[in-house]
Formats: structure tokens, sequence, C-alpha cells
């Protein structure tokens, strides 16, 4: 059964320019004996500022069920949270946006489908798929892959240059992604960006909570 849309706040850009700084993406390969309530409630009391339910294997409608799972631990914790790629599991689940990759449905079509409040984050890897997306009506971008990463061995490295220049040509925030853990965020400093986004940085723990924390004091510091 298809749910009425309901968005819990409108982000403003601001809103988003913060909640971009730690930037969670799930995995279901590292969500734990705990599960992914447990696990993402670790993460969000470590200090992430926003989550993203990523699940490539998963049906919409499990999408969909897991989203509601999740939506009432990011709401008390004033988090964003999206869905990547999969616009009806937005519009069932009722939660704050979408993430689109440039092989994804279009950002346009996704703000269509969404409406003007929800959040659409798209994927770039140039200044001009960074400037079309901007036209188009995304809320943030993602940028990367920047380093080498496990969770997309085959990711194409975006350079340090090319995120300067993408994060100078936009308005809307940038979060930078792609084998970024917390010895590497320094390395992004001075690039313009808003904040990182992190998968096996974070979930490939012991200790999520812990993690989190080292990633926010890095973030801070590089911000």
């Amino acid at each position: 059964m298809q749910l009425p849309r309901h968005v819990y706040r409108v982000w403003t850009r601001d809103d988003l320019r913060r909640a971009c700084k730690l930037y969670a993406v799930t995995d279901p390969r590292w969500m734990g004996v705990q599960g992914l309530g447990s696990t993402v409630a670790d993460a969000l009391v470590g200090g992430v500022t926003m989550v993203q339910l990523r699940d490539k294997g998963s049906s919409t409608l499990d999408l969909a069920r897991r989203a509601r799972e999740l939506a009432p631990i990011c709401r008390v914790a004033n988090v964003p949270l999206v869905i990547d790629d999969d616009v009806e599991a937005v519009k069932m689940s009722g939660v704050d946006g979408v993430h689109v990759g440039q092989s994804d449905m279009s950002c346009a079509e996704a703000r269509q489908a969404l409406g003007e409040e929800a959040i659409v984050g798209v994927s770039v890897q140039t200044v001009d798929q960074a400037r079309a997306a901007e036209v188009a009506g995304a809320s943030y971008l993602g940028v990367g892959a920047l380093f080498g990463t496990p969770t997309k061995p085959d990711a194409e490295i975006v350079s340090r240059t090319t995120l300067t220049e993408i994060c100078r040509a936009v308005t809307i925030p940038v979060v930078a992604i792609g084998g970024i853990d917390a010895e590497r965020v320094a390395s992004l400093a001075g690039t313009g960006i808003d904040g990182v986004a992190v998968v096996s940085a974070l979930f490939d723990s012991v200790d999520v909570e812990a993690s989190a924390k080292r990633l926010r004091q890095a973030v801070d510091e590089c911000l």
C-alpha cells in the first residue's frame, strides 16, 4: 500500500549544509548483529548528521519498510534520511528524499516526482555534471570517489583539483565521498566541501559510535 507523502520538515539550504557534515551511507554487509536500526542509532549518537539508506539488492517494498524503521530514529535526532535511487520507496515510506547517480533516474525526474520540499541529492564527478544537477533542482551533490574504496572498487577517482572546482562552481552543499576515513579527512581541507560521506569507515567497525565520534572530530577540524 502506498502511503501519502509526508515531509517531516522543510530543509533549507543552510540546514542541509549543516546536515552534510558527516553523512552516513548504510550497507547491508556491515549492519552487524545489532541490526539496521540499532547500528544507525549508534552512528547518530556518535555525531552523524545525515543518513542515506542504500541497499542495491532490496526491492522497493523492503527499502520502504527499512526506511520506516529508520525514520523515527532520524527524526528524533533531527537528521535527514534519504533513500538511494528509489523514488517509489521514498513515496511509500515518507522519508525526506532520494539520492540519485548519473545512471539512475535523472535529478529533474526525481524532483518532479517528489516535489519541491523533498531532498534530492545527486552524485557527480565533473564540473559540468555539477552545474547541470544544480540547474535541475539538486539539493546537494556527492562528489567522488576521492580515494579507492572497497564499497565501489571500480569507481573512477576524482582529483582534489576537480573537487575544488566543483565546490566553486555551485551554490548548493557538496559532500566528498569514496574511501574517506578519519585519517584522510584532513587532506580535503580548503577544497570548499561541506562534509564527507562514509560507509565502511563507519559501519565496518566494532564500535560504530566511537568511529562516528572520531570521524566527526576529524570533519569538524577540517571544516
